[in-house]
């Protein structure tokens, strides 16, 4: 029998793919049941994550840049922008983030001058970064049907990369931002994209109000779009950074934020479209 050289392809990334089905199915019980259960208690894990990602994120600064961002007012701040955004709206979110970069500032002052700045921008990306973009889960939780809502945001967010992962690793030939993420190819884009669109037109049409299935095409497609440059900008970070991962919480996938790459520029995204679109 003749052999051959062919070597099976290796899962993207080198992760553990049982592990990360695992914690995935898991990740989804616990979204699932505090969602349609009681929606404040969603708000919980949003928050949860938030504080989590900050705290990864502000990590992985001090010890490879040697940034040392003001984690205690940073944290508070985060989550205050979460509930104030699902309780009071967004102009409190809005107020909350420009007050926590004021208290960043304050605290900083704690400690000798030198990096003042440097530390501080650090602090003020990583708010609106993290805890801010979160808060646009907020809002889309808090209007009628928010459950729904939320539901869709996250199918068509994680339907984009599962579109692009099987797309890619089938047919993907063509380098998508080689020097970014190599894994990532422009078949792999074209199927996440016409996955979350597919995704986003059915739900718009069955458990949105007033939704219409067009309509959850260019939710979809948009929402794709966003959850791409999300991954990059991520991937742009570690890569400055020099990590794979940010954390190590979630076998198979890393930390969390190695999760909410994607899903925090895409909130604003279906907040905005779902607002134009079916109303608050």
């Amino acid at each position: 029998m003749a052999q051959t050289d062919q070597q099976p392809r290796k899962p993207r990334g080198g992760r553990n793919l049982p592990a990360a089905i695992g914690v995935g199915v898991g990740l989804g019980a616990v979204i699932a049941a505090s969602l349609f259960v009681v929606k404040a208690v969603f708000m919980v894990v949003v928050a949860a994550a938030v504080a989590v990602g900050i705290w990864e994120l502000t990590s992985r600064l001090a010890e490879r840049k040697d940034i040392h961002v003001p984690q205690i007012p940073l944290l508070v701040g985060g989550v205050g922008m979460v509930v104030a955004g699902y309780f009071e709206g967004g102009q409190w979110a809005a107020a909350i983030l420009a007050l926590t970069g004021l208290a960043m500032m304050v605290a900083r002052m704690a400690t000798p001058p030198e990096n003042f700045l440097r530390d501080i921008t650090a602090g003020v990306f990583t708010a609106f970064y993290v805890p801010f973009l979160a808060t646009f889960v907020a809002l889309i939780l808090s209007a009628d049907g928010g459950a729904w809502r939320i539901l869709l945001f996250l199918v068509v967010t994680i339907c984009s990369d599962t579109g692009a992962y099987a797309v890619g690793y089938k047919f993907g030939r063509t380098k998508l931002a080689p020097t970014i993420s190599p894994g990532k190819t422009r078949e792999g884009l074209a199927g996440g994209i016409g996955l979350s669109m597919i995704a986003g037109a059915l739900l718009m049409h069955f458990v949105i109000d007033g939704g219409s299935w067009w309509q959850g095409l260019i939710l979809g497609g948009c929402a794709a779009v966003t959850a791409t440059l999300g991954d990059l900008a991520e991937s742009m970070i570690k890569r400055d950074l020099g990590i794979k991962d940010m954390g190590t919480l979630l076998p198979g996938h890393g930390g969390i934020m190695d999760r909410l790459d994607s899903l925090l520029p895409t909130a604003p995204v279906v907040w905005l479209l779902l607002t134009v679109f079916v109303g608050s």
